[in-house]
Formats: structure tokens, C-alpha cells, sequence
């Protein structure tokens, strides 16, 4: 077998080395059955000594104590995973002797190939062969670990006389980790082959990346180790195919130059003109002379802020002093316009695009309006075009938010399947908030988009009934209802009012627990947190 890291379909064989029959892997109402050669089984159900070494090796050891004394608290019920089919809603069994590296994509995380089939599926689909560039880190796949196995494949370029043959880039995980493995030598290793090494921030993963020519917009593929390719997020092309991979796959892919390439059997030409093969990669778990760094960029805040000011000019485009969210006014809400009735997949990409805009994430006026331009609008499936129902007029959906919040009404955002996938990023819920939103209604959420928007004081609901969605029209105006006892568990209503005089009842489902029923009704956690102080 090909062995590969963190981030792929079976992954986690990395923890466990060879002799492993099956795997299990815990998810939401989801188990996988695990075989039993398999070692050390609770690195992946709770807290175990590998854990405790790597806390104490990266100068955690008051942590690592701490968690010492309750491990026991910390690992899973033996009764659980003795009688899985007692508390999960599936049982799945994965024989690793049969599994293999897969590449994922293009254009979604989702779409899954073996490596054996995927120059079959490149041809079947016309996707470009060629491959442009290979991009491994940013803040996945870039442990040591994984830059270790990168630079054991890129290693061999030198000595069976390779020469990448695409672009190829490295983003370490953190200042620590670049720090260390400059320190063991992988990053000239990297170098040698002709890669470049990043700064070790976000990069090209969220759009920072000033690629040359891809204002052009031709087809083109690239291979990542990053966690997210939606289409135009990485260099803002749409014909640009991001394929994701473990890091040492992607290295092979940027030896080879091409995606009809598979590194578990086939040959590449050297400069030579002999025929040589890619030897399986080898990783170091933890680096044997530790970690290391000399200024990881931290600053210890003052320990009196009180007489702190932060100044900003009034003409700044880029910095701009937030203002609290209004907490709730104890009411009902009611007479929503709706803002947009979002059709299929809407990410965080969707609501809050990176790439450029991010020069003005500390301006939450001016990057809110890129709120939603990517959602494709259920009415007329056009992207950032939406009816303004005050004006009548075609509006960009940041426009038509503006118009109804600066007229002293609320918006609602409705959206259909896992909603708000992707980054974990704030923004997406602070500017629908922002700009006027009140609450995002949808089929089911993407769960830390639906975290981040209850911490903005918004409501973030589910339908009860999914077909409701295909009630709400256009011109509706929105009520919600039931918000005076707004508890644990129990449901809200949607009361719909059409242009038509007539009106429509439903019911809608939360997840808020007592806390952030509280953030609700401060207008955020933040709101909440400072009167907590005051």
C-alpha cells in the first residue's frame, strides 16, 4: 500500500502503521468499525499518552498534567464502541488492505476518486491534463508530519535526477512549524526541487494569491493539500480545477507534471532518459530535536487596557471601530423583506468572498458588500441579483440589504442544503447582521456557520418541514413568531404574509441552548460578555 497522511480518505492509517486490518472513524450518528491489530485505539475516541507527549513537546506540559489526571474521564465509553449498533445510526467497516490515496474535487471537497481511477476519470471528463501548479500547507496538512513525508517525495527528485515539472509551493502551518522543519533541512530539500516557500499564513488556500495570468480565465488544474477548492476561491478563476490530495501526493503530481499519473505504479522519464519510480514516502512523527522557534508572534495583551485607545482615521477604507449589534427589543419579529432565497450549494465562499475583499476585513462596511454575491438566487438562478420589494428594481443583494435595514426594516436570508459550509469564517455571519439580516432560515446548516451566526445575535433556524421552502415567495413579507418564549427545544413559527393578502403558517427548529438564547437576547455573545463585566 501507498501509505499517505492526514486530510484524505483513510488518513488516519498514519497513526497506526502497518499490520492494520480496518479503521473506525467517529462522525455525527456515524461510527466505523475498527479492527483489532489496530494499536493505541484511543488516540482516535479520547486523550492518550501521544497526546500528553506532543502537549509537552510543544511547551504545553501545565496543560498536559492537567488532562494527565482525568484521562480516564477523557476517553470514550468502552461500552459504546463494544455494542456500536446499541448508540450510532451506522456502522460502517473499512478494510484497509483495500484502500487506498483518493483526489478529491474538481470544484467541491466532496467528489472523491482513487488514485488508480483518476486519470480514467480526468480523461472521461476533459478535465485539463496538464497540471499548473502544486500547492501544499496553509493551516491543513502542514504539521511536521506532513511537510516531513512532502520533502521525503520531493527528496527523490534529486536523487533519481527529477525535475518537477509543475509550479510547486509550500505554506507552513505555523511559525513553529516553519521554524523547525527549515531547521531539519525540508525546506531547501523543497527548494532544490524548485518550490517556492511561503509566508506561513492563509496564502492561496483563501485567495491570497497573486497568480499570474489568471486574470485570463483559461481552464487549468492545480493540486492542493488545502481543505477547500471551491470554484474561483484559490486565484479568483472559475475555470480553474482544484484538485485536493494528502501533501506527498501532491508532490508526486508536480514531479510528474500531469494528472494521468498514478505514483503507486507508474514510471516517470528522468533527465536521464531511464525510467525510475517514486519510492513510497516516510514521515517523522515528531521532530527528534523538538520544536523550536525563536519569535512565534505573539503579544501578550496589556494587563491594564482600560486607558487603551485605538484611533482610526475617519477616511480608512481599510480599518473601521465596530459599533455593539441592538439587542433584541422583547417583541416578535415581524414584517421581514426577503433578502435572497438561496438555491443549492451557498458556502462561506458564497456569503463572504475571500480573495480581495479580505484587504478590507477589519471594515466591516465595506467588506459586507460582497454579502451573498455568489448565492444563486432561487428566483431567476442568477448570482447577485435579486428583487429590491421596496423600489422594484433588479438590486445587488448587498444594495438591496442596505435599502430595507437604512429604511428601518429587516431582511431574512433562506437557503436550502448545509448552508454556510466551508471556512470557519466570521464575517459570513457578521454582515447579514450588519447589513440588517435578522435570521437565516435554511434546510439544514453547515455546523460552525450556524455556532458563528448565533454568536451575532442572529437566528439561525431550521424548516421542520422541508418542502416549506417552496412556500416562500418572492414578495413575502416574514414574521417570526413564538420569539417571547424562546426556549430550549422548542420550536418558533414562520408566519408568511403574500402580496396576495393571504398567509401561511409553519414551524421552524433551533438548536440554542440557554446560553446562546442569552447571546440572542443581549444582540450578540460579545454584547452579552461585556455586560457580564459591567
Amino acid at each position: 500500500m501507498y501509505p499517505f497522511s492526514k486530510g484524505g480518505t483513510g488518513a488516519i492509517l498514519e497513526y497506526f502503521g502497518e499490520g492494520a486490518d480496518s479503521i473506525s472513524c467517529t462522525g455525527k450518528g456515524t461510527i466505523c468499525n475498527m479492527g483489532a491489530e489496530i494499536g493505541a485505539t484511543t488516540s482516535l475516541f479520547g486523550y492518550d499518552d501521544k497526546m500528553s507527549e506532543y502537549l509537552r513537546g510543544t511547551s504545553r506540559s501545565e496543560v498536559a498534567d492537567e488532562a494527565d489526571k482525568i484521562k480516564n474521564y477523557l476517553a470514550a465509553d468502552a461500552t459504546v464502541y463494544d455494542n456500536p449498533e446499541k448508540y450510532f445510526d451506522q456502522v460502517i467497516e473499512i478494510n484497509l488492505s483495500e484502500l487506498e490515496p483518493h483526489i478529491n474535487g474538481p470544484f467541491t471537497p466532496d467528489l472523491a476518486t482513487p488514485v488508480s481511477e483518476f486519470a480514467r476519470i480526468v480523461a472521461e471528463n476533459g478535465w485539463p491534463e496538464k497540471l499548473e501548479v502544486g500547492l501544499i500547507g496553509s493551516c491543513t496538512n502542514s504539521s511536521y508530519e506532513d511537510i516531513s513525508r512532502a520533502a521525503s517525495i520531493a527528496s527523490q527528485a534529486a536523487t533519481k535526477n527529477l525535475k518537477a515539472k509543475s509550479e510547486y509551493t509550500v505554506t507552513p502551518g505555523s511559525e513553529m512549524v516553519r521554524y523547525t522543519v527549515e531547521r531539519d533541512g525540508f525546506l531547501k530539500t523543497f527548494e532544490d526541487m524548485g518550490g517556492v516557500v511561503l509566508a506561513n499564513a492563509c496564502g492561496p488556500c483563501i485567495g491570497q494569491w497573486a497568480r499570474h495570468n489568471a486574470d485570463k480565465q483559461e481552464k487549468n488544474s492545480i493540486m492542493t493539500s488545502f481543505n477547500r477548492n471551491f470554484a474561483k476561491r484559490n486565484d479568483g478563476n472559475p475555470n480553474t480545477h482544484g484538485f485536493v490530495a494528502s501533501p506527498e501526493i501532491v508532490t508526486a503530481f508536480a514531479i510528474a507534471g500531469t494528472l494521468k499519473f498514478n505514483p503507486m505504479t507508474d514510471y516517470l522519464l528522468n533527465e536521464n532518459g531511464e525510467k525510475v519510480k517514486l519510492d513510497e514516502p516516510l514521515g517523522v512523527e515528531f521532530p527528534p530535536q523538538g520544536f523550536a522557534v525563536e519569535d512565534a508572534g505573539y503579544q501578550a495583551p496589556a494587563e491594564d487596557g482600560s486607558a487603551i485607545e485605538v484611533n482610526v482615521a475617519q477616511d480608512s477604507n481599510r480599518l473601521q471601530l465596530l459599533e455593539p449589534f441592538k439587542p433584541w427589543e422583547g417583541t416578535d419579529i415581524e414584517g421581514l423583506y426577503l433578502l435572497i432565497k438561496a438555491k443549492g450549494k451557498c458556502t462561506t465562499d458564497h456569503i463572504s468572498m475571500a480573495g480581495p475583499w479580505l484587504r478590507y476585513r477589519g471594515h466591516l462596511e465595506n467588506i459586507s458588500q460582497n454579502l451573498l454575491i455568489g448565492a444563486v438566487n432561487f428566483f431567476g438562478e442568477k448570482t447577485n441579483a435579486v428583487v429590491n420589494q421596496i423600489t422594484g428594481e433588479v438590486n445587488k443583494v448587498p444594495d438591496a440589504a442596505k435599502s430595507y435595514r437604512d429604511a428601518g426594516f429587516g431582511s431574512i436570508v433562506i437557503g436550502d442544503e448545509n448552508y454556510g459550509e466551508g471556512s470557519s469564517r466570521e464575517h459570513a455571519a457578521m454582515e447579514p447582521r450588519f447589513m440588517g439580516a435578522r435570521a437565516v432560515l435554511v434546510k439544514s446548516f453547515a455546523r460552525i456557520h450556524e455556532t458563528n451566526l448565533k454568536k451575532q445575535g442572529m437566528l439561525a433556524l431550521t424548516f421542520a418541514n422541508k418542502d416549506d421552502y417552496d412556500k416562500i415567495r418572492e414578495d413575502d413579507r416574514i414574521d417570526i413568531v413564538g420569539l417571547k418564549h424562546f426556549g430550549v427545544g422548542k420550536p418558533l413559527q414562520i408566519r408568511l404574509n403574500h402580496a396576495d393578502g393571504s398567509t401561511e403558517v409553519f414551524e421552524v427548529n433551533h438548536t440554542y441552548n440557554e446560553n446562546q438564547i442569552e447571546w440572542f437576547k443581549a444582540g450578540s455573545a460579545l454584547n452579552l460578555i461585556k455586560m457580564m463585566e459591567a
